[in-house]
């Protein structure tokens, strides 16, 4: 895709989410959801129609929809690397790596850690379980949270029971509310 349909591409999409926008989708956004970001009011249901019709802007569109900061910008980047991450579990996997660098509510955290990652979670099952270790034993509340709701991807997977249960037992006194929320999410019998 050249730079100026890209752009054009890119356009096309602010445009549609202003506007898909209502000042009650903001509200309920903005209540449920503390963001930073900025907010344009767009309920999930068009973000995933939205997804799915931009979903061959590929990663490319991923990565331009993610930077720009927006809340629902990134929400469909995520669900748009959620159509395309078996094409390149690889580069998917990356992308959510660096990602969870920028994760800055439960909203976000939660969808790409499952939505995001779903298409690749039984092939890339051994990288995406060392990524969850790696990121329980940060300081960033928020990357502590997605290696939690990482493994909701395994959490019927008999096999991987006692290696769940360990990587939980790490923050397991841990204080903060999304973590203990995302313990409770996941508990394992």
């Amino acid at each position: 895709m050249t730079k100026i349909k890209f752009k054009n591409l890119l356009l096309e999409i602010r445009e549609l989410l202003k506007s898909k926008a209502t000042v009650k989708a903001k509200g309920s956004i903005q209540k449920f959801v503390s963001t930073e970001g900025k907010i344009y009011g767009v309920r999930t249901p068009i973000l995933n129609s939205l997804a799915t019709r931009f979903k061959d802007g590929g990663f490319e569109l991923v990565e331009s929809l993610w930077q720009s900061g927006s809340y629902e910008e990134k929400m469909l980047a995520i669900k748009i690397l959620g159509k395309i991450c078996k094409n390149n579990p690889e580069k998917s996997l990356k992308l959510i790596k660096k990602f969870s660098k920028e994760i800055e509510n439960w909203a976000i955290c939660d969808t790409l850690a499952t939505q995001g990652i779903r298409g690749i979670a039984k092939i890339k099952q051994r990288e995406i379980l060392a990524l969850s270790q790696d990121l329980i034993k940060s300081k960033n509340l928020w990357q502590r949270r997605f290696a939690l709701v990482l493994l909701i991807n395994f959490k019927d997977d008999k096999k991987l029971k006692r290696k769940i249960k360990e990587i939980i037992n790490l923050v397991k006194n841990d204080q903060k509310y999304y973590v203990r929320k995302a313990i409770k999410w996941l508990k394992i019998q």
